[in-house]
């Protein structure tokens, strides 16, 4: 049989030790007891000195420890992996929602813009509809704006126009030739919204709107323009 060291075993102590060194001391007297006294002083027990039976018990309880680390080890590797696992899922999926949500939130606005847009683009087409009269008070002229501009977006519509021109749909500005409502220059420019801009509110309204829309995103749009800078 080899001789195969076994160090530091609780297994090989005072029965194992108390073994080999009777059938060493027999064998060899004192020589043997030195040899003993060197290997205990060692911290080293040979297996081939030891009983059949306590060789068995040492090599089992040797066995059994590595086993028992290598399952430790094992265990702890696989709790490691797990929760580096878990922490990586959980990055993704935050990751993964996070992007959704400022997907969302774009298309979200994207939806209200264009829900926008297609409202003053509706009311804008709905002036014809609106009877032609031969003269407008001031009155009469905002209920027919309030009827063409989306709600939330009058009152700034409504502030432009009180600044222009009081609500007058046939102001004009000495200086600069300005005309009408939303004060278009040359005035002129409103004939693409009909042939009857210089007397017709509606028509003044429908290119007024069409413009802050196209220049400025809406009529909020154009006021915050026009607060910054005293024109649109």
């Amino acid at each position: 049989m080899s001789r195969i060291s076994v160090r530091g075993f609780a297994v090989a102590s005072a029965t194992a030790v108390t073994a080999v060194g009777s059938v060493v001391g027999v064998a060899s007297g004192s020589t043997a007891q030195t040899n003993d006294a060197e290997a205990t002083a060692n911290g080293t027990t040979l297996l081939a000195d030891i009983p059949a039976g306590q060789q068995a018990q040492v090599q089992t309880a040797s066995l059994t420890q590595q086993a028992e680390t290598m399952a430790i080890a094992a265990d702890a590797t696989a709790k490691k992996d797990a929760e580096e696992a878990a922490r990586k899922a959980a990055a993704e999926t935050a990751i993964a929602k996070k992007k959704e949500a400022a997907e969302k939130a774009e298309r979200e606005a994207k939806e209200r813009a264009e829900a926008k847009a297609a409202a003053s683009r509706d009311a804008a087409r709905d002036a014809s509809e609106i009877a032609v009269q031969a003269s407008y008070t001031v009155a009469e002229v905002q209920a027919i704006a309030r009827q063409m501009v989306p709600a939330d977006q009058f009152q700034c519509f409504s502030n432009i126009v009180n600044h222009e021109s009081t609500w007058n749909y046939r102001a004009v500005n000495p200086s600069s030739g300005a005309y009408g409502l939303v004060q278009a220059l040359p005035g002129s420019k409103m004939a693409s919204a009909g042939a009857d801009w210089q007397t017709n509110p509606a028509t003044q309204i429908k290119w007024g709107l069409n413009y802050m829309n196209d220049r400025y995103g809406s009529p909020c749009g154009a006021w915050s323009f026009w607060q910054a800078n005293n024109w649109y």
